[in-house]
């Protein structure tokens, strides 16, 4: 049996995305054997993020800085912003480099079954963004879910009065997806998105 304060640790590192108890008490072991060169720097690195975390006033980001990195780069494209759920979502269309723009973070998406209502996300604040003026873009990068797609529309709704080019990510069958292993949800946006053959 572990320490009380061992097992507290397993037990923090359980409640993390993607560990369990075992994973957690794997992590725990590794980080007690490698004292040195791995709990140290982890304890150092929580420390000094732990100290500086911010959220972005611009966009809603999660950065060491306000404005965060994404605002702060000269060379994106102010024309152009992608809205999106959540952090890690906008983590993931920059970890890409396919999207030169800017980004706002709504903090969640719409959902009438866990009480999110438009003034729960930054929606207004998007909309006071668009207002400012030098928007040509808004993408609706939203999850393709219910309440994704929900959250989208009503976006588009509030900003229909714009002068701007509203897009939303494309949907459907995924590059090298085989149609006998994918949903049938995924299957019907890929029916009713399809194109002509060039």
């Amino acid at each position: 049996m572990a320490s009380p304060e061992i097992d507290a640790l397993a037990q923090a590192l359980a409640r993390l995305p993607g560990f369990g108890p075992r994973s957690a008490r794997r992590a725990v072991l590794y980080l007690i054997k490698k004292r040195e060169s791995a709990l140290a720097p982890l304890r150092a690195a929580l420390e000094r993020v732990d100290a500086r975390l911010a959220t972005c006033s611009t966009c809603g980001n999660v950065d060491t800085s306000d404005p965060c990195g994404v605002c702060a780069d000269p060379k994106r494209d102010d024309r152009a912003i992608a809205v999106v759920e959540e952090v890690a979502d906008l983590w993931a269309l920059d970890r890409s480099r396919l999207f030169p723009g800017r980004f706002h973070v709504l903090g969640g998406r719409l959902s009438a079954l866990d009480g999110v209502r438009p003034e729960d996300l930054a929606i207004d604040s998007l909309v006071a963004r668009v207002a400012k003026g030098g928007v040509d873009e808004v993408v609706l990068a939203m999850n393709a879910t219910l309440e994704g797609q929900t959250t989208a529309h009503y976006i588009a709704e509030r900003l229909e009065t714009f002068p701007i080019r509203l897009t939303q990510l494309a949907h459907g069958l995924p590059v090298g997806g085989e149609l006998d292993y994918l949903d049938e949800g995924t299957l019907a946006q890929a029916l009713r998105a399809r194109r002509p053959v060039s």
